[in-house]
């Protein structure tokens, strides 16, 4: 909502989802979305949070398929997102590009069965990696 205070109106419904999954102990909790139009690896820091009632998960964001490429729009510390990666239209490109500009986006995702990481990969179009990170699985006590 803009706003880095408490969390607010719809916040409210993240802010409760955030705090069942801590409370019934589920692990390892990584948000795929495709809700803006553009590549972004978030990682959500309850120490640096207003609403700090929840365990620190991963949101890797790609799209879109086919559409035109905008944002992003500035950070609400209501949950504390770090951006670790972004790839969208710079100021001189403007907003609202068409898919012909190149900055499309898709993810991948593969899951190692031996050592249960997860390596998510951020892509463009073209098929170029654009970032990359593997994630060690937390193991419940």
């Amino acid at each position: 909502n803009g706003d880095n205070g408490p969390a607010k109106g719809r916040e409210l419904e993240i802010a409760d989802l955030l705090r069942y999954i801590k409370n019934a102990g589920v692990t390892n909790t990584v948000w795929l979305t495709a809700d803006v139009h553009y590549t972004a690896a978030h990682y959500y820091n309850p120490d640096k949070a207003q609403f700090q009632d929840f365990n620190p998960f991963w949101e890797f964001v790609s799209g879109p398929l086919h559409a035109g490429t905008y944002g992003p729009n500035d950070f609400d510390m209501t949950f504390g997102p770090e951006l670790k990666f972004i790839k969208a239209p710079t100021a001189e490109q403007g907003q609202n590009l068409p898919p012909s500009a190149g900055l499309q986006f898709f993810g991948l995702v593969d899951i190692d069965g031996a050592t249960e990481q997860m390596t998510v990969r951020l892509m463009d179009r073209d098929d170029n990696e654009l970032y990359k990170v593997t994630l060690d699985p937390v193991h419940s006590a």
